[in-house]
């Protein structure tokens, strides 16, 4: 019978390491993961969301929507620490075996922009000093993309995640 080089001892000791894991450390390694992939949700979907362009008299500045994304703080793009920060400040709901991090755009047009709007061809907007021309304005789908460019990238951030946990936990 041929017999493989492989030793078995290595391999139980890491299945006792794993095991002496308490609930604790589970949760606080599932709390890491959410907020890994709700601050990259972040860094994706807060440059993507449009910036309302206003004429110089109206005395508007645009950004209101973008700045929808963290409950109104001023964050740079690319400032992904500054994301990161904001994601591990919301509140994570753990139902079963479920970690849920709601992030929501609380600017009312929101969901306007997002997946598109009727309007009234013909009427006159004093905020952006233009009658308006199309019956459809189609949506921008900022959240949609990069939800799904997340999606895409989760199984790689998770395991540098959960890699990074280990390294810490077992030295």
């Amino acid at each position: 019978m041929a017999r493989s080089g492989f030793e078995f001892d290595e391999l139980k000791r890491w299945q006792k390491k794993i095991r002496r894991l308490d609930e604790s450390d589970k949760d606080r390694l599932f709390r890491e993961c959410a907020n890994a992939l709700a601050a990259r949700l972040l860094s994706k979907v807060i440059p993507r969301t449009p910036v309302g362009q206003y004429p110089p008299s109206s005395g508007k500045v645009g950004g209101t929507l973008r700045r929808g994304w963290t409950g109104g703080k001023e964050v740079e793009d690319g400032d992904y620490n500054a994301i990161a920060m904001y994601a591990h400040s919301l509140n994570i709901e753990h139902k079963g075996k479920v970690y849920l991090i709601e992030i929501i755009n609380p600017v009312y047009y929101a969901s306007y922009v997002e997946y598109g709007h009727r309007q009234e061809p013909g009427r006159y907007v004093p905020a952006i000093g233009k009658r308006l021309k199309k019956r459809w304005v189609k949506g921008k789908h900022f959240l949609k993309i990069s939800e799904r460019e997340v999606l895409e990238s989760a199984p790689a951030i998770l395991s540098r995640r959960i890699e990074t946990f280990f390294k810490e936990y077992f030295g």
